[in-house]
Formats: structure tokens, sequence, C-alpha cells
């Protein structure tokens, strides 16, 4: 413990008040006041519960999550709050300590997550002069202030990342990829001569059979070839598919998981254009025996065509012979075309929007195989193919590269401002001056302060109860006055002036009769 400094609990210094309900019917949309939950501003009041700067803290729900107010609020239920500082006491400091505590891990409760003043009150903590509390706090107003700015300039990169590969994948379609590339190759052989001849092999084994694919939707395949260099070629997806392979869907209803079946693969198991091996189901020999049209080859290309239109995978060797639903598309790409180039094409934004511009349904939305199969592929010769590929892979590695850079970066970052707090409730951040009154001084100002507003709260509450008292006896005189008014009316009825004396003795009676509660002076 540092010089000049205590150990004290926070039941020492602060009251813990209950936040009060206020749920959003009662609420007035159009007030100033917010109106603080668990994890932050909820909505807007006319009037507030606490008195000034206030800090919250979750006590349901977002258990320990710690917020501010620089005005008055209203916290509800779920939370406790302070609003009340003895001897000024420096309200950000206990902000910063506060949020040091990491109070959800005070969490004692299993079933609803919450945590107990009680826990709370209990905590030791360590008290610094209060001058040293106002200067802990003038640093970390600073430290804090540069690790925020950080940590949003750290935020910016992921977006940045993002663009960059689409920007990569837009420029790899349209031919700015490797613009430089084919200056330096003037003599390669023009896609046309790759496409007639991949055209003569589905020729040769029939053509394109339709099938049940519906008709491709209007005014979404509309690219051109003007808009791409000279020796590329603008085709469609089916005609870069294998002959005896066309693009096609799965199995409708896979049944029960069968542990010895054959896997297949669902939209939800390549979420990030990667297959996740580890949750793939089974379906049984029988089921996937329907269905061997969507069998599966290595190096086959997926591409999710219900629910989440859009998402693209490579069939790894372990999937061999593995199915898919009808969820997904297969594409088994003729080996005179580099597979990975379409699989990029197809992640592409401009091939992106053409799918979503082809979506149809309502419950569940998807693309339709005939709009598939009439995607539109720009087409390089194959050794531009398999350049781009090279120059997509080599930047996508120096964006991954930058991207394991900020997830340490930002680890760091994230546990900076810990650190800092950490540091600075040890007494390292700022000189201790042994000019500054101690704590254990200032410990016992609190004290004091804290009795006497504890007595003036008593004796305002005894004011207040003889206040009441006095209400209550002054209507208890009020009651006996139209008593005995009814009761002297119905005495002089009775008797008249006939019988004189017996209304004397009724009348004498009557004020023995009367009790009147003691209430001073009044």
């Amino acid at each position: 413990m540092p010089i000049g400094w205590i150990s004290t609990t926070i039941k020492e210094l602060f009251e813990l008040k209950y936040g009060k309900g206020l749920v959003q019917e009662q609420r007035n949309s159009n007030g100033k006041i917010s109106v603080y939950g668990s994890n932050g501003i909820i909505g807007k009041h006319n009037q507030a519960l606490t008195k000034g700067s206030t800090i919250i803290i979750g006590r349901k729900g977002s258990v320990g999550e710690i917020n501010f107010s620089q005005e008055s609020c209203w916290p509800i239920d779920t939370t406790y709050y302070i609003d009340e500082y003895l001897v000024d006491l420096p309200v950000k400091y206990w902000l910063f300590y506060l949020k040091s505590l990491q109070l959800g891990q005070q969490d004692k409760s299993s079933a609803i997550p919450g945590i107990n003043r009680e826990n709370i009150y209990s905590i030791k903590i360590p008290l610094p002069p209060l001058n040293e509390q106002r200067r802990i706090v003038a640093k970390l107003e600073v430290l804090l202030g540069k690790v925020d700015g950080c940590q949003k300039r750290l935020e910016k990169i992921p977006r940045i990342l993002k663009r960059f590969r689409q920007s990569v994948l837009a420029a790899a379609c349209d031919g700015r990829l490797t613009a430089d590339w084919r200056e330096g190759n003037k003599d390669v052989e023009p896609a046309i001569n790759l496409l007639n001849y991949l055209k003569k092999k589905h020729e040769k084994a029939g053509g394109h059979k339709r099938g049940n694919a519906a008709l491709p939707t209007e005014d979404v395949h509309t690219l051109t070839k003007e808009s791409l260099p000279e020796t590329w070629e603008l085709t469609e997806l089916k005609e870069l598919c294998e002959p005896n392979k066309p693009i096609t869907y799965g199995i409708l209803k896979p049944g029960l998981d069968t542990p010895q079946g054959i896997p297949y693969i669902r939209v939800a198991d390549f979420p990030e254009d990667k297959i996740n091996l580890s949750n793939l189901k089974r379906t049984s020999i029988e089921i996937d025996s329907q269905y061997l049209r969507s069998k599966l080859k290595e190096g086959d290309i997926l591409l999710s065509i219900r629910g989440t239109v859009g998402r693209v995978c490579i069939v790894p060797t372990e999937l061999n012979n593995a199915n898919i639903t009808q969820d997904s598309a297969r594409l088994s790409i003729q080996k005179e075309v580099e597979s990975k180039y379409i699989f990029y094409v197809l992640k592409a934004i401009q091939t992106q929007l053409r799918m979503q511009k082809a979506i149809k349904g309502v419950a569940i939305r998807g693309i339709n195989i005939g709009d598939v199969r009439v995607l539109q592929i720009p087409l390089p010769p194959l050794a531009e193919q398999q350049e781009i590929v090279r120059r997509v892979e080599s930047l996508f590695k120096l964006a991954d590269q930058l991207e394991g850079r900020y997830q340490k970066a930002k680890s760091y970052v994230d546990k900076l401002t810990q650190s800092i707090l950490a540091k600075a409730f040890r007494g390292e951040l700022v000189a201790q001056d042994p000019n500054d009154e101690p704590a254990s001084v200032l410990l016992e100002r609190i004290k004091q302060e804290k009795e006497a507003a504890t007595t003036e709260k008593t004796r305002k509450v005894s004011v207040k109860s003889k206040v009441a008292n006095k209400k209550e006896s002054k209507e208890i005189i009020v009651e006996n006055k139209a008593h005995i008014n009814d009761k002297f009316v119905e005495i002089v009825k009775e008797n008249k002036s006939s019988n004189f004396n017996k209304m004397v003795a009724d009348i004498e009676k009557l004020g023995e009769q009367m009790t009147l509660p003691f209430i001073g002076e009044d």
C-alpha cells in the first residue's frame, strides 16, 4: 500500500441505491432525461430519479456493466446507482475504479445473472488521499483518451481489408489486375479458341439439357463483351462445366443423421467460404443413391442458392464422393479452365450483385438453377486465368498478414485499458505528495459526514412523523366536535323545555364522554 493510502470497503464510501422500475409505457419519450438499464441508455423520460452525476451498475442482465451519466437520470430496477459523493470524492476516479473491478465476475446467481449488493459492499479497496485521486483522474483521462483514439483507428482496419479484397476481385474480373501482364504477353492465344473448344465438347455430349430448371430471370444477365479486354470472352457458367456433370442441386430430404452414412454438405457448413469438416451430417446410403447426379469430387465448386445466396467453397479431398442438399449447386469445372479463377469470379462483387437480382421467393428465398447455369463469366485465356489466380492469392496473403497484425494489435490495445487502470490503483501512475491529507483522515471525514447525514435524515423522518401525528389529532378533534354537536341536538330535541333538569344531566354526561388526544400547545 503506498504511503498515505488506506484499505477500506465500498460500503464505507458509498450507498448503492436500487434503481426503480419504469416500463416503456410509463416513459415520456419526449423528455430529456435518460433512462438507464444495465447495459446503458434504453429510453427517455421527463423526470429524474437521481440527483446530478450518476454511476450506474448493472445488477441483472449485463451484470457489473458500468455506465455513467453526467446529468440526473432514471436508472431502472435492473441496476444499482450512486449519486452521492461525500466530501466531494471525484466521481470520475470512482467511475474508473469500479470499471477496473470487472464486477461481472462477482455474479453469484446461477439461474438468472445477477449481483448481490452485499458482495459489492464487502470488496476491499485501496483509498488514496483526495488530492491524489484528482491527479490520477487527470492522468487517466489523458492516457485512456489516447487508447480510445487508437481503438477507433483499429476498428477501421477490418472494413478497409474487406474493401481491399473486394477491389482485388473486381479488378481480377474485368481485366485491370493483369493489364500489365497482357502488355508483356501479346502472343497469348485469345480466349475465343478455348471457348469454342469447350462448346464443341458439350455438342459431342448431346448439348445442354434444360430438364425442369426454370427459365432465367429477365434483366439480370446483362453484361456485354465490350467492357472486357480484347482477348477475353463472355460466356455462361454452364459452358465451363463438364458435359456429363451439369450444374445441379442435391438431396431434397436427407433424413435422420446416419453415423455410418454418406456425408453431405449444407450451406451452414461453409459460412466463411471454407467447409467446416467437424460438423458434417450424414445421410443413408439408400437416400444418397437416389442423388448420384450431385455426387462430389475433389476440386468441385459449391455455390449456395437457397437461404443465404452466394457463398462459395471448393470441395477438399476429404469429401470426395460426398453429397450436397437442395440449398447448394455443384459446379464441376472442366480441366481446361482454371477452377480457382471461377471460384474468385463467383466471389466478386459484380457476380454477387447479379445473383442477388435473380433471387425469388418469400418464405425461403433463393436463385433458380436456370439462373445459375446462365451466370455470365468473363473468360480470359488460360494462361491469364492462372496469372490472375497467382496475383489474387498473393494480394490476399498480404491482406491476411495485415489482418493477423491487426488482431495482435487489437488484443494488446484491448488489454491496455485494464493495465493502465491497475497501475493507477496500485499507486504507480502518479507520484505521491507528502503534503496530501492522508487517506486515514479522509476516511474519518467521510464517516463524520455520513453520520451527520444519517442524523439529519433521522431528524427529518421524526419531524415528518410528528406532523403526521398532529394531522391525525386534528382529525380526531374535528370528528369529536361533529359527534358532540349531533348528540347535543338530539338531547335538546328529546327533552325540550318540559324536562329541563334531565336535559342538563344528559349534557353533563356527554361532556364526561369527550376524550381528546394530548397534542401539546396545539
